[in-house]
């Protein structure tokens, strides 16, 4: 009788794994578990280090290594308050400060990767403490024309290089 009691537990969580402790542990969304599975094959063997400007681009926070590199030289990426050459290893629990795009990104290192993944799996890899981006509203575009306004006048050019700060005469109103 026992045993059919454990089997009627063991139906009411079909849709839980167990653990090797006994708890119930979530189930887990296929190609969620397939990308994690090719990170942790893409992470380097223990002792194995990662260069700053690759990880940088392999969790996302770039579009492309060669970015990534550029940034690390143009003294944009720093680690742990130090800026940093792109061939710089990176740790985990390192606090990696990215300016890109004209915005700051403050990220803690989690998991070291080598190889780029998707992006929910890339975004296991750090902790996220960057300040939160301004609104849309608030970053208003200069000098956009309606569609079909035709050629801007004369004064319509001079207008907008007024708006967008480009100079032109100084006696101009």
């Amino acid at each position: 009788m026992a045993l059919e009691g454990d089997e009627e537990k063991a139906g009411q969580h079909s849709d839980e794994a167990r653990t090797g402790d006994g708890t119930a542990a979530q189930a887990v969304d296929p190609k969620v578990a397939a990308a994690v599975a090719a990170a942790e094959a893409a992470a380097p063997a223990s002792g194995e280090t990662v260069r700053i400007d690759s990880w940088i681009w392999s969790v996302r926070l770039v579009k492309t290594r060669s970015i990534g590199s550029a940034a690390c030289r143009g003294g944009h990426v720093r680690i742990n308050g130090e800026r940093v050459k792109p061939a710089h290893s990176v740790r985990v629990g390192d606090e990696v400060r990215l300016r890109h795009e004209g915005r700051e990104r403050i990220v803690v290192v989690k998991r070291l990767i080598r190889k780029r993944v998707g992006a929910p799996v890339a975004a296991q890899c750090y902790i996220d403490n960057s300040p939160p981006p301004p609104p849309r509203e608030a970053v208003a575009p200069l000098g956009i024309r309606d569609r079909g306004a035709g050629r801007p006048t004369k004064r319509d050019r001079r207008e907008l290089e007024r708006l967008q700060g480009l100079g032109g005469r100084p006696d101009e109103r």
